[in-house]
């Protein structure tokens, strides 16, 4: 199972080629994705998806939020802001669900490489 990133759901939405978009069509055709709310909410904020892209990516099995992650989010953001590193408050959310349920984050965004150093996030990157 996998978690897929923003950044990779637009590239491959866009038919853009990368690994990134490989792997996930791979995980796709075998149901191996499980999708971060907070990439679920972005996706959806664009007023020019698709319906039927909109309804698909609505029906892929939701990672549930574990008890105490808004906590665990909130510090994991302070100690990559503590390193002086980027460290986006959805970017934090995603990590943290990833992190949370010990699932990969397949993602384009460089950004995230703080949070594997700051908390052992496991990603796969282009």
């Amino acid at each position: 199972m996998i978690a897929v990133d923003t950044s990779t759901w637009i590239a491959f939405l866009n038919g853009d080629q990368g690994r990134d978009t490989d792997l996930l069509d791979r995980a796709l055709l075998d149901r191996q994705v499980l999708m971060v709310p907070v990439v679920l909410t972005e996706l959806l904020s664009d007023p020019k998806l698709p319906a039927a892209v909109s309804e698909t990516v609505a029906e892929l099995p939701l990672i549930a939020i574990a008890p105490g992650y808004w906590l665990r989010a909130g510090e994991l953001r302070a100690k990559v802001l503590a390193k002086r590193r980027r460290a986006r408050l959805g970017d934090a959310l995603i990590a943290q669900t990833c992190i949370d349920r010990g699932v990969p984050l397949l993602t384009r965004d460089r950004d995230f490489r703080a949070f594997a150093e700051a908390a052992g996030l496991d990603f796969v990157i282009d």
